[in-house]
């Protein structure tokens, strides 16, 4: 994910902070719904090839390099598998 760009420059865009997520999953938890890899807006997740001990397909973190800590993941996941911490750095 490169630059973002804005249709006007912000007035405060010097004051900017990047926000950075680090996405943790409960492998055991997960029960496969696919909600949190569909919805993701930034493509980080995705199901795994491997299985759980209860016989499904867990998420796994595939781009965490990309993921801004939205934590739509978390919200959305409905065995609460999922936990996004974030990180402010300033800057742009």
């Amino acid at each position: 994910m490169g630059e973002r760009k804005y249709w006007r420059t912000p007035l405060d865009i010097e004051k900017a902070r990047k926000q950075k997520g680090r996405v943790i999953i409960h492998e055991e938890w997960c029960k496969g719904c696919e909600f949190c890899s569909f919805f993701c807006p930034l493509d980080v997740l995705k199901m795994s090839e491997r299985f759980n001990s209860k016989g499904y397909h867990p998420v796994e973190v595939v781009d965490e390099e990309s993921c801004v800590g939205c934590k739509l993941c978390e919200c959305i996941c409905p065995e609460f598998a999922i936990i996004v911490e974030c990180d402010v750095k300033e800057g742009r």
